[in-house]
């Protein structure tokens, strides 16, 4: 089959990495499989795969939410009208492609499009709420990552969307350390910790806020402890969720021991597992969370929310829960997480359950139902 991918931007999102492993494994089966993604900077993707990469030609994004959707979908929808009677199947991971497939289709340059809902959010703009139900409602089949957002499309969209799993590479997240462990140490200038991570970047969705006042609870305890936050490249406006973390980070006591890198280069997200003693992920939505695979895998302690859809897939014997709301809960799972018992839930966990939720597996899934598609009933559809 001549499979399209396409991803939003070349940010090392969630999303993102779902596509990139997705069609690196769809690749290695012997499938031709092409990678769209907007790239102004023309730096390409962060991590090289087996598949190709099409840069969709693009100018910078607009500050403004609307405004880029309406220039992201007209960009790629151009780039789709050029190369899309080439492919077999059209595979969007994203609102904004969703919507520029749905005009391919209305234009008759494509016969339809398959759409992974990863999470579905809440905007207040009109405009850009009505976009987002096009982009679910114009595919013609639908996947999606968890149980929770397959019930939530059923019974918010009538909509039945087929669970297609996430996964891990095992030879790239090992607990096997490197020099690069001590390195990356040193230049984020760690001392003896513990040392804890959450990844995202500072959003509301990742909950950056009640981590600070939780890790400000756990410094009574350890005061050598030092808080990591890694990531935060979006194309969503997170800036008055950002405002409020820093006026709070302003006055917090625990604020020269929180280290805030940015994107992280994705050679190191391996170390940076590493050399912490737990990620603290207690989202308050999220479609999945492959950090929470990729850290198991380095058996790294994980710290999440009682809500689904961590609890689809994880246990008690698999990481701690806590309550996302509750900055004294998430404080208390964060000590518990030092215990000796929490890195040997980490080390059964990383075989119990990244290693059944391989990108073979996922590849293989996917190609199922590309078959599946491939009917009749489907290209007419």
């Amino acid at each position: 089959m001549k499979i399209a991918l396409y991803t939003h931007s070349t940010n090392p999102r969630g999303g993102v990495v779902h596509t990139l492993e997705l069609g690196h494994a769809l690749a290695l089966t012997g499938h031709d499989v092409t990678i769209f993604a907007p790239d102004p900077a023309g730096a390409g993707f962060f991590r090289q795969t087996a598949a190709r990469h099409i840069s969709v030609p693009c100018a910078p994004a607009p500050k403004n939410l609307h405004a880029m959707m309406f220039q992201r979908v007209a960009e790629i929808s151009a780039c789709v009208r050029a190369y899309g009677e080439h492919f077999d199947i059209h595979h969007a991971q994203d609102s904004i492609n969703a919507n520029a497939l749905a005009e391919c289709v209305e234009s008759g340059h494509i016969k339809n499009f398959i759409r992974t809902i990863h999470h579905v959010d809440a905007f207040t703009d009109p405009q850009i709420q009505a976009w987002q139900h096009r982009g679910i409602h114009a595919a013609a089949r639908h996947f999606c990552v968890s149980e929770t957002w397959q019930n939530y499309l059923r019974r918010e969209h009538n909509i039945h969307a087929d669970i297609v799993p996430n996964g891990v590479s095992l030879d790239r997240f090992s607990p096997d350390s490197s020099l690069r462990d001590i390195t990356l140490r040193a230049e984020l200038k760690l001392g003896e910790g513990p040392i804890y991570l959450a990844i995202g970047g500072i959003e509301y969705r990742k909950n950056t806020i009640n981590i600070l006042k939780a890790f400000e609870r756990v410094r009574a305890t350890h005061p050598g402890a030092q808080l990591i936050i890694a990531g935060g490249a979006s194309l969503l406006d997170h800036g008055q969720y950002q405002q409020q973390f820093r006026t709070e980070l302003a006055v917090s006591s625990a604020a020269k021991h929180i280290i805030l890198t940015g994107p992280v280069a994705d050679a190191d997200m391996p170390s940076l597992y590493r050399i912490a003693d737990s990620l603290v992920f207690p989202s308050v939505k999220e479609g999945f969370g492959l950090v929470v695979l990729e850290s198991l895998a380095t058996e790294t302690p994980v710290i999440v929310s009682n809500i689904a859809p961590f609890t689809e897939y994880l246990t008690g014997d698999d990481c701690s829960f806590c309550d996302p709301n509750d900055p004294d809960s998430i404080a208390s799972v964060m000590l518990q997480s030092l215990f000796a018992t929490a890195r040997t839930n980490a080390i059964r966990a990383r075989h119990k359950i990244a290693s059944r939720m391989s990108w073979h597996a996922s590849a293989a899934r996917h190609l199922a139902l590309y078959k599946a598609a491939i009917t009749p009933e489907f290209s007419h559809a």
